[in-house]
């Protein structure tokens, strides 16, 4: 059966009746009562469903999760409260060591004082004896050295004595150099 063309007329009038019916259902008044009792229903249900089992898991999840976290914020402040004590306990044991170090230099510092001061004690005790002998060395030289030119003297002046052809008296002599040697002193 072949279907044949509606006149454009005709196709007017039954989009016509098909716009003039009643329209959607969900705005038919007469089914206003029927559709207030599914949704009451639909709502229980789902209010009860809610109620009795997903709320209270997502209540107990928050639960939980608030009670991690406040275990958590305890054992940082504990943390922290132990890592400030470290610290305090690191600064006394640093200073305590810088007092000991300190003491230690002081001790070292007294000690190697003390030996040095004995040092230049002995030191300055030689140097004492060294100058003593040295002292009475220059002192002997001295005199022998005095001697010698005493001596010196004398035998040069006979000799001077004699290359003029006088024959030199030896107490005369050595009294005129001593009164010599004795004008220099």
């Amino acid at each position: 059966m072949a279907t044949e063309p509606i006149p454009a007329e005709d196709a007017l009038a039954v989009h016509g009746a098909e716009a003039a019916g009643p329209g959607m259902p969900q705005l038919d008044v007469s089914s206003f009562p029927n559709q207030i009792f599914w949704l009451i229903v639909t709502l229980g249900v789902i209010y009860f469903v809610l109620s009795r089992f997903a709320l209270p898991r997502i209540g107990a999840v928050l639960a939980e999760r608030a009670g991690t976290i406040t275990n958590d914020i305890a054992a940082a402040e504990e943390l922290r409260h132990r890592a400030r004590e470290a610290e305090t306990a690191y600064d006394k044991a640093l200073a305590d060591a810088r007092a000991e170090a300190n003491r230690i230099v002081a001790e070292t510092k007294a000690q190697i004082q003390a030996d040095l001061d004995a040092e230049m004690e002995k030191a300055d005790a030689q140097i004492a004896a060294k100058t003593a002998e040295s002292q009475k060395a220059i002192d002997e030289i001295r005199e022998s050295s005095a001697r010698n030119v005493s001596e010196v003297a004398r035998d040069v002046a006979r000799e001077i004595v004699a290359a003029f052809g006088a024959e030199a008296d030896a107490a005369k002599v050595d009294a005129a150099v001593d009164a010599k040697l004795g004008e220099r002193a």
